[in-house]
């Protein structure tokens, strides 16, 4: 069984014509997210002490760190703006595995792509084929391979984003075969690492790492050509389900983007039902969160054991607190960073609530439905049942729903124009002559020119 070889002869092959228009649009959403996030979390302390640790050992000026004036190699690029991209835990989810795809194989592409010039057309299309090797990938080993602590971005990650970059400079198929080799090799991340800086140097980390291993490879540097199969390989030896036909069957009938999805609160996705069934109870009955007794939460089992974290003391912990967001929802009504800053975390009015709120697990719950129960100090007991959490794929956020995402993140770092600028060219991506003038735009300046992006 050729499982590699036959993933790396199709990346190859792939004739842009035949994606679907369901999934470039998907593809041009996930990268509108993506440059939302990571433009948005610039400023993160995370980012602030990687560049501090980093640059003074980085290359030549050659692409850009998004939302920042500092430039660097291509490598340390695409390793930054896939920490910014995923330290607010805002990017999108490949629901089937929990894989956050966009930031590995975005990283790595438009890294390359202020070093070496492609149109936005070319850049989607492989940003596509990327996202479909790291998912195919995650869909063969998922869930043994997260469940035995591997976090699925990372590992899996490093395979998109080789993918992509291979793709983007034209490797052969031997070639390409090597590209995931190398970047099997270097797969790796683990959850031990949730609410640390950790969690989100793993998606930048594959993007560099995948990019590198596509460089590499373009050079004829060897690996293994069975990363994938080999006994000894990636889906043996870190999961114990290995379902090859989930990488290689019906390769270019269906894509994996199109099952992408969005999310509208700044969190672990497992908590959005219950945030979702909080909000709506703070508008239907005008709650403050002073006149709520105590909190029961109906949860599936991966909501404690991913997100169970009952005294979190920073916003990258609360991120993994059902308690501290679903608190945070019945007083402010949102869960966006701002409710995930330390201040918020440590608050003694959200503490004091947070202290009221149960979550019990019923088996038989779905990932993504809840039941919130509401007792009142008047001894009402408010109810709301969640089938499908909003951003689901069920009940999608809309363009206008990320666009006006994309805003609240981007406003502060650039400005409301030089934003709104930079938001139509990420629409326009499909029609852009120079991929990389997303990036220009992504830099934080007064004097920005109005630069001829559309073919």
């Amino acid at each position: 069984m050729e499982v590699t070889r036959t993933l790396a002869r199709w990346l190859v092959n792939a004739d842009s014509r035949d994606v679907p228009k369901e999934a470039r649009r998907e593809g041009v959403r996930s990268i509108v997210n993506w440059l939302g996030c990571a433009v948005g979390a610039a400023r993160h302390e995370a980012v602030e002490r990687a560049l501090a640790a980093l640059l003074p050992f980085a290359g030549p000026r050659q692409a850009s760190v998004l939302g920042r004036t500092e430039k660097t190699d291509i490598l340390h690029a695409a390793l930054m703006n896939g920490i910014t991209s995923h330290v607010f835990d805002f990017d999108d989810t490949h629901l089937p595995t929990i894989i956050h795809p966009s930031g590995p194989v975005a990283s790595a592409l438009f890294a390359l792509a202020e070093y070496r010039p492609v149109s936005g057309a070319e850049l989607l299309h492989a940003f596509i084929l990327g996202v479909e090797a790291e998912c195919r990938i995650g869909n063969a080993v998922y869930p043994d391979h997260y469940d035995r602590g591997w976090h699925i971005t990372g590992t899996a990650g490093v395979f998109g984003a080789a993918a992509g970059a291979g793709r983007l400079l034209g490797l052969t198929e031997q070639q390409m075969t090597w590209a995931l080799g190398i970047a099997g090799t270097q797969s790796s991340g683990f959850r031990e690492m949730f609410g640390t800086h950790c969690k989100s140097f793993h998606p930048g980390r594959a993007a560099e790492n995948g990019l590198m291993s596509a460089l590499l490879a373009a050079q004829n540097f060897t690996s293994s050509n069975q990363v994938l199969e080999a006994p000894r390989g990636f889906a043996n030896v870190m999961s114990t389900k290995q379902d090859y036909a989930r990488i290689t069957d019906g390769l270019g009938e269906s894509y994996e983007v199109t099952l992408n999805s969005y999310k509208p609160f700044a969190c672990g996705i497992v908590i959005h039902p219950a945030i979702d069934a909080c909000v709506q109870l703070k508008r239907e009955h005008g709650l403050s969160g002073d006149e709520v007794e105590r909190v029961e939460l109906i949860v599936a089992p991966l909501v404690l054991e991913l997100t169970g974290k009952r005294t979190p003391q920073t916003g990258l912990e609360g991120k993994f607190s059902v308690y501290h967001s679903t608190a945070a929802a019945l007083i402010f009504g949102a869960a966006g960073e701002k409710q995930y800053s330390d201040e918020c975390v440590r608050s003694s009015r959200v503490v004091a609530l947070r202290d009221r709120i149960q979550a019990v697990i019923d088996p038989k719950k779905r990932d993504d439905e809840v039941l919130a129960r509401v007792t009142l100090k008047d001894g009402r007991v408010l109810e709301k049942y969640v089938e499908h959490a909003i951003g689901s794929r069920e009940r999608p956020m809309t363009e206008a729903d990320l666009s006006e995402k994309f805003h609240g993140l981007v406003d502060d770092i650039l400005g409301a124009e030089q934003s709104s600028r930079l938001l139509d060219a990420a629409w326009s991506l499909e029609f852009l002559t120079d991929a990389a003038g997303i990036c220009r735009l992504a830099t934080p300046r007064s004097d920005t020119e109005r630069l001829p992006l559309r073919a």
